[in-house]
């Protein structure tokens, strides 16, 4: 599966919507540009991350509430997000198992059975919630 990686233009671009964002929202202290946002994020990264027992204790409730099975796809989906030295940091390894069954997803969603999956992954509370996410971004069911 290819991944198609932002040009500096379009990732400058996306910055800058939410820097608008962020000044309408009276927010202080936000970079002016792309650039200085990418040396704030890695002074971030570097000065502010830590695996406290804060950290581990999330993971506990993750687990709790989500369940086995839900909180092992959580794990996956963060290894395909975050950045290297978080998945350092949370010691959750670099191969995501997730990265094909996204694939199979993508086929399911184009031939409209992606509800078939969504209904074994996702909890049966939030049936009608998820249902009414996907009727306002697709327009369909």
């Amino acid at each position: 599966m290819l991944e198609k990686k932002l040009a500096i233009e379009e990732k400058e671009a996306v910055f800058d919507v939410f820097r608008r964002f962020g000044n309408q929202m009276n927010l202080k202290g936000l970079p002016e540009n792309y650039a200085e946002w990418v040396t704030m994020r890695q002074e971030h990264l570097r000065d502010d991350m830590v695996n406290s027992e804060y950290t581990k204790d999330l993971y506990v409730q993750y687990k709790k509430h989500l369940g086995t099975a839900r909180f092992a796809v959580l794990l996956q989906a963060q290894i395909l997000v975050v950045p290297e030295a978080a998945k350092e940091l949370l010691s959750l390894g670099k191969f995501s198992w997730l990265k094909p069954g996204l694939a199979v997803y993508k086929l399911f969603r184009k031939i409209h059975l992606d509800g078939l999956l969504k209904s074994i992954i996702l909890p049966r509370a939030y049936k009608h919630e998820i249902q009414e996410l996907d009727v306002s971004h697709t327009g369909y069911k």
